[in-house]
């Protein structure tokens, strides 16, 4: 069996005496679109953090392989942190910089990669995410979906075989939202990437996601982990009742 890419180990996220969630245990797996989900305020972009190093675990484990990501010393943790990329929800592209710049950036601060090869390199990524004619332009002059590719493209730029996306499909137009997808199934199916999704798309979950982990704010846990089709059918009842409206949704789409 391959090994996971992340395992996670008892973790409690709190923020002082204010526990977010305790008690979460699971794997992340390589070639896997694994969808954070749950209502408002259960901790979802809180718990992506902990899963990219930005907030330590109150209790617990986040291992990337076999080394756990707050034990590890700078250089271990520099090594770590280029094998994932990562998308912000509102993109976080440097405004001073061009699309092209900011997708070139982590090649000339992580890779020994000259300065053609950097431009090439980046000119590929924003073609695969369906902005080949933008390496010249400002981010102020790309829509909000196409700022969330090109965001994507830049956490593309070192070709790790894991991605983060904090609510890709937020705020965006029908369309948008389902190119947005076909993307990220690509990455998927063709380049093997890992993605951890945080969404509250239901469309998308059940377009995208191979897993669906759900988190809880009332019982501040995970309360339930596996294929949307079967948690549907077979989910604890307060899951269920979730992800039925989101079947409701695609049956009418698709009519």
């Amino acid at each position: 069996m391959t090994a996971p890419l992340i395992r996670v180990q008892d973790v409690t996220m709190a923020f002082g005496d204010h526990v977010v969630q305790r008690d979460l245990t699971f794997d992340v797996l390589p070639g896997e679109v694994l969808a954070i989900a749950g209502g408002s305020g259960c901790g979802k972009s809180t718990l992506l953090r902990h899963l990219i190093g930005l907030q330590a675990p109150a209790a617990g484990q986040v291992l990337h392989g076999t080394q756990d990501l707050y034990t590890a010393d700078a250089n271990t943790l520099g090594v770590l942190r280029q094998g994932f990329g990562v998308a912000f929800q509102a993109g976080a592209l440097w405004s001073s910089m061009t699309v092209g710049e900011n997708v070139m950036l982590p090649m000339q601060l992580f890779t020994d990669r000259d300065a053609q090869a950097c431009e090439q390199d980046a000119r590929f990524k924003l073609a695969l995410v369906g902005l080949g004619g933008s390496f010249e332009a400002e981010p102020a002059q790309l829509s909000g979906g196409m700022r969330k590719r090109a965001a994507i493209a830049r956490a593309l730029a070192l070709d790790p075989p894991l991605l983060f996306l904090d609510e890709p499909s937020a705020g965006l137009d029908p369309l948008s939202s389902a190119h947005l997808d076909d993307l990220i199934r690509h990455l998927r199916d063709d380049l093997g990437t890992a993605v951890v999704m945080v969404s509250h798309e239901l469309g998308s979950l059940f377009a995208l996601a191979d897993r669906i982990l759900f988190l809880d704010a009332q019982t501040k846990t995970m309360t339930a982990l596996g294929p949307p089709d079967e948690l549907l059918h077979r989910g604890p009842p307060g899951v269920r009742a979730f992800l039925r409206r989101g079947a409701t949704e695609s049956e009418t789409e698709a009519a």
